[in-house]
């Protein structure tokens, strides 16, 4: 296929990579220009100066940028410029809200526009291993598919359009809890005086093991928050879960809890700190005179 892909970053590139090597003429934009020419003289994709060079007659129209306002901006620009019957799939982690505008306003012009945000991080992208969770038109997901196939394991239909977003705030507030349940097994290890390497031997084998465990627990013992999905960016998507629950009139104590518990770690200099950074904020009031 044809295809345009908007946003080059940590996420963004490999993905694109990975088109390409499925055999795709794949043309990219980015906000920073020499990051969207580097990326097209490394892996052989066309460079485009601007979206709508990106997407003029592109099939496929694909996108993985910042936010809710560069998604409208981006679609936008893009949509005059798409072939008839195009589809734009946007992995861009946002609210269900924008993704039902950008539904309307592609259809407008006989387009379809899936919402289709990630699981996987960043080692995802480069292995192609994703997870796409997709809301929209099923059967323009079906046309589009074996080339998101290209960097994803698993793709998912959950309903219309807005339904992959919810679905992505359902996967972080899963992981919210996740991460600060390990981050307290740690650091309660650590002030029982165990070996966090025999504990992870005998609690990683049972009710208590994650995926998260799996690779997150050696690191968050020895103080490494350098694994690619940033607390900026969590705290984003934490935002807009919090911001669907008092829509929908979800209780979300533990998700509101920890996403002020990465404020603290924001605090702590570890804005572009992992996820699994919430064990700093343990580890740094462990060794306060107070204990607190």
């Amino acid at each position: 296929m044809r295809i345009a892909f908007a946003g080059l970053g940590v996420m963004g590139a490999p993905m694109a990579r990975h088109l390409i090597a499925a055999s795709h003429e794949v043309a990219g934009y980015n906000r920073s220009p020499d990051k969207a020419r580097a990326w097209a003289e490394a892996h052989g994709g066309r460079f485009a100066a601007t979206v709508a060079e990106a997407a003029q007659g592109a099939e496929l129209f694909v996108l993985c940028v910042g936010n809710d306002d560069d998604v409208r901006q981006v679609v936008s620009e893009a949509l005059p410029h798409l072939a008839k019957g195009a589809v734009i799939v946007d992995h861009t982690t946002t609210s269900a809200r924008i993704a039902r505008e950008m539904a309307e306003a592609a259809a407008a012009r006989g387009v379809d526009f899936i919402d289709a945000p990630v699981s996987g991080g960043q080692a995802g992208a480069e292995t192609g291993q994703l997870s796409v969770m997709a809301g929209g038109d099923a059967d323009a997901l079906s046309r589009v598919e074996p080339v998101l196939r290209a960097y994803a394991k698993a793709v998912q239909h959950m309903g219309p359009a807005g339904a992959g977003q919810l679905t992505k705030m359902v996967n972080q507030i899963c992981i919210a809890g996740v991460v600060q349940g390990l981050a307290e097994a740690v650091h309660f290890a650590q002030q029982a005086g165990l070996d966090t390497d025999a504990v992870y031997q005998a609690v990683s084998k049972g009710a208590a093991q994650s995926w998260q465990m799996d690779n997150r627990w050696k690191t968050m013992a020895e103080g490494r928050f350098d694994f690619g999905f940033a607390v900026d960016w969590m705290r984003k998507d934490l935002g807009l879960v919090l911001d669907e629950a008092r829509t929908n009139g979800s209780h979300l104590a533990v998700t509101a809890l920890v996403d002020q518990f990465y404020s603290e770690v924001q605090s702590l200099g570890g804005s572009r700190w992992d996820t699994s950074s919430l064990a700093a904020r343990l580890q740094d009031r462990s060794r306060c005179p107070s204990g607190d």
